[in-house]
């Protein structure tokens, strides 16, 4: 049965990238909560769909461009802007018993917020706080304000946790919740679906995340020069200020002379779907990943999964059990590891049967809402008293 709590969802944008996929998980029967966002869009949206009462801040829009790596000195003209938004958080905020951040600027936003709202605050940290990802003073920023003002820190894996701790985050306040899904793969076969998608035929490989360097897409493209026939598709669009990756992996296509073999097939609401038709998944981050959401999709629909030996990955595929490792930014490794897999895929018909039951097992949706609404429980029964 859902409690009673009323939650404030605080997320900064109004787009719908792998942090905000959990949260509209997250969100499901909490219909006496809110969520504050600090532009519209597409995630307003789908909130308002499961039942949520959204408030989208008057001053935001546009402040997702700002990059999480971007000195801090460029946010100076948008000072007051900001201090709007947290003057408008700190009002809402106060109508409720907690305070969920969902993102790295939500949760600043929120923790300052906090020293008028004075309310439970949960930071639900997505990402691995490292030099990889965020300024110096970005950094000291985040584990101040953890430490001082968060009730919990959710971190999807030991990597983020380990991360947020090096940085000078109190291991007390961390709680491990590995991110859950809930998807069963379609009786349906390969060829049929590839028809249905309108994919090529022959050896398919996939990557699927938004496009930013330090996802690698660009290794991806790489490893393809280096196997012909092969064909890839790269779903996902350019949605935080990085159109000009976007661009950069378009003309890297048309240099390698692979404009017939890479298709960019741009944000799709189909991914189960697609991940089913290809033969290998690609995770190709060269940054370690602070989960890997893509990488539990593949393993539940059956498919073969070659990623990065870096952040989560190692776990999630225990250390090569469940799926391939290379290390990070080797495009040659990945070629390698993709023709081994296109090669003799039947060899790995046990490995995809364990993959699929540990995806199942560790990685269930049902265990990250229970984990997840106990946390949200615990922390607001914790200011009443």
């Amino acid at each position: 049965m859902m409690s009673a709590e009323r939650v404030l969802f605080v997320d900064h944008t109004g787009q719908i990238g792998g942090a905000e996929l959990i949260l509209l998980d997250v969100v499901q029967g909490r219909r006496d909560s809110s969520a504050f966002l600090f532009e519209p869009g597409p995630l307003a949206r789908a909130l308002s769909d499961r039942g949520l009462s959204v408030i989208a801040s008057r001053w935001g829009r546009g402040l997702s461009q700002f990059r999480r790596d971007s000195s801090w000195l460029r946010a100076l003209p948008l000072f007051g802007r900001l201090a709007a938004i947290t003057a408008e958080l700190a009002r809402v905020a106060r109508r409720h018993d907690v305070v969920y951040a969902n993102s790295q600027k939500a949760f600043v936003l929120a923790a300052i917020a906090n020293i008028v709202a004075r309310r439970p605050l949960i930071w639900h940290l997505h990402d691995i706080i490292s030099p990889a990802h965020f300024g110096k003073l970005q950094r000291r920023m985040q584990v101040f304000l953890a430490n001082r003002f968060a009730a919990r820190v959710i971190v999807p894996s030991e990597a983020a946790a380990a991360a947020f701790i090096d940085a000078g985050g109190r291991r007390s306040l961390v709680d491990v919740v590995p991110n859950g899904l809930a998807i069963e793969p379609l009786p349906v076969s390969q060829q049929e679906l590839r028809l249905r998608l309108g994919l090529p035929s022959g050896p398919l490989v996939g990557v699927f995340s938004r496009l930013a360097r330090w996802k690698g897409q660009h290794v991806l493209i790489e490893a393809l020069a280096k196997l012909p026939g092969v064909h890839g598709i790269v779903v996902g669009d350019a949605l935080f200020g990085e159109q000009d990756y976007a661009t950069e992996l378009k003309r890297l296509v048309a240099e390698l002379g692979l404009g017939d073999r890479v298709h960019f097939l741009g944000h799709r609401s189909d991914v189960p779907l697609l991940m089913q038709a290809v033969d290998a998944m690609v995770h190709p981050s060269i940054d370690p990943e602070p989960f890997g959401r893509t990488l539990v999709e593949a393993m539940l629909a059956g498919v073969p999964v070659i990623a990065t030996d870096a952040g989560a990955a190692p776990d999630i595929l225990e250390h090569g059990r469940a799926g391939m490792l290379v290390p990070p930014g080797d495009a040659r490794a990945l070629a390698e590891a993709l023709d081994a897999v296109l090669v003799e895929p039947e060899i790995l018909k046990p490995q995809l049967d364990y993959a699929a039951r540990r995806a199942r097992t560790h990685y269930g949706l049902a265990r990250m809402l229970d984990s997840i609404g106990l946390l949200i429980r615990s922390v607001g029964a914790g200011a009443a008293v």
